[in-house]
């Protein structure tokens, strides 16, 4: 059986709006191994953004426990290391060219050296982007930004990605690209993904496939 990465007990998750209290999670549970690919479906404000932004230690539950590799601690350092994100907005620093960009990951545990230079420029090779490292996040089209952030998200060797909505701001063929290159990429790697989509043909490539619905992941049958 492979290595648990990614083990979720009950989770909630509730925010103030004005006098009330409004629910998001309501108790979720999640087991990811190594290599695993799932996706979470759901309507807008089901909470999607929200178990992903606690799965990644950005937001602290109510309730609920959430171990990386059997270990609690989500501590910063321990993120940065462990997992990588992708965003429907990229986020990319527009000051920084793509090959920057992508050793930000590095920069955040202080290994910016030749090693990390050269992992860099392979990764950029891999998405497709070697004549274009030196370009800026302006130059670059919106599926070539996304690209970069596939980069940069693998650049620490994770072993969890999560990727937000990661198509939402891309058209259907060049989207259709970026689940390929994510679905390959943490195939080779045995990194196991999170993908929240809404996309039905996206989330259909995945291992598993959940709907957020009333604070709640439900498995969907094939």
């Amino acid at each position: 059986m492979s290595e648990l990465v990614l083990n979720v007990r009950g989770l909630r998750k509730s925010y103030l709006s004005g006098d009330r209290r409004i629910g998001v999670l309501g108790g979720v549970d999640l087991d990811i191994a190594a290599g695993e690919s799932i996706s979470v479906r759901g309507e807008s404000g089901s909470g999607k953004s929200t178990l992903l932004n606690l799965v990644a230690g950005l937001d602290v539950a109510d309730a609920g426990t959430l171990a990386w590799c059997g270990s609690a601690d989500t501590g910063p350092r321990r993120r940065a290391a462990f997992l990588g994100m992708v965003f429907q907005a990229f986020y990319l620093i527009p000051e920084l060219d793509a090959r920057a960009n992508v050793l930000m990951a590095a920069r955040m545990l202080g290994r910016v050296d030749a090693a990390a230079r050269a992992r860099a420029d392979a990764l950029l090779s891999r998405v497709g982007l070697a004549e274009r490292s030196r370009h800026l996040p302006s130059q670059l089209s919106g599926g070539e930004r996304q690209r970069v952030g596939v980069a940069r998200a693998l650049m620490n060797r994770p072993r969890l990605i999560l990727a937000d909505e990661p198509t939402g701001n891309l058209d259907e063929r060049t989207g259709g690209a970026v689940i390929d290159l994510l679905l390959g990429l943490c195939g080779e790697t045995q990194t196991a993904l999170v993908l929240v989509t809404h996309n039905a043909a996206h989330a259909a490539r995945t291992g598993r496939q959940y709907l957020l619905q009333d604070g709640l992941l439900r498995l969907l049958t094939t």
